[in-house]
């Protein structure tokens, strides 16, 4: 009974791990979709909102940091709990770090909304919106421990660096035929390598998560 009891406290407790995630998760998720919202619409104070989720993103990743060495300390996880627990650890500072590019987008977006549009924006709220599923799918893929959501999550980053290598080519006909476009072509492409950044850190995540379903590596393996 005893044994029991306790069980059913560490899976409460893993429970409550997977939903810190996913809030965490949640909200570098609207950071994607609100830093180039704010650039598309010009929404000055939408970028600056996104900045400032910022500091919940990252208080986000202590608390979680904080809960997962409590995990390890007190309950001594095993096998596929351990993994679970050492795996969330890093996945955290891949939304951190997802959570710092949406910033620093936002902060381009505040800066070009300033100037006249470089042009129509298609390819990168395109870009955003596939990142966006890359990092939802990387995070339900973990919480389900479902290896092929994951796989398919790495497959997608060649898709998002397709689309990357396209805005490059057309940036850079921008700085080419009009150096006056060149400062605001210079923050299209910091926005563009953020975003296939961020598509990175998915595929960090789900490669973590092929990792503790399979207890395979599979970084730089994955066509």
């Amino acid at each position: 009974m005893e044994r029991e009891h306790f069980s059913a406290i560490f899976d409460a407790e893993l429970d409550g791990l997977r939903t810190m995630l996913l809030a965490m998760g949640g909200k570098v998720e609207m950071m994607i979709s609100g830093s180039v919202k704010a650039l598309v619409d010009r929404d000055t104070p939408l970028a600056e909102r996104i900045v400032a989720m910022d500091h919940e993103v990252n208080h986000l990743e202590i608390t979680i940091d904080e809960k997962c060495l409590e995990l390890l300390a007190l309950r001594q996880p095993i096998a596929r709990d351990l993994r679970f627990i050492t795996l969330a650890l890093k996945i955290v500072t891949d939304l951190e770090r997802i959570g710092d590019k949406c910033a620093n987008i936002a902060k381009r977006s505040s800066e070009l909304n300033k100037e006249p549009p470089l042009k129509p924006y298609i390819d990168i709220p395109r870009m955003a919106h596939w990142t966006e599923i890359m990092v939802k799918e990387a995070l339900d893929a973990f919480v389900r421990s479902d290896a092929d959501l994951a796989i398919k999550v790495c497959k997608d980053d060649s898709f998002v660096d397709e689309i990357n290598d396209q805005i490059q080519r057309e940036l850079l006909t921008f700085m080419l035929e009009d150096p006056n476009a060149i400062s605001r072509s210079m923050k299209l492409n910091y926005v563009a390598k953020s975003l296939e950044r961020i598509a990175d850190h998915a595929t960090n995540i789900a490669e973590m998560v092929i990792f503790m379903v399979k207890g395979k590596d599979i970084r730089h393996t994955i066509a």
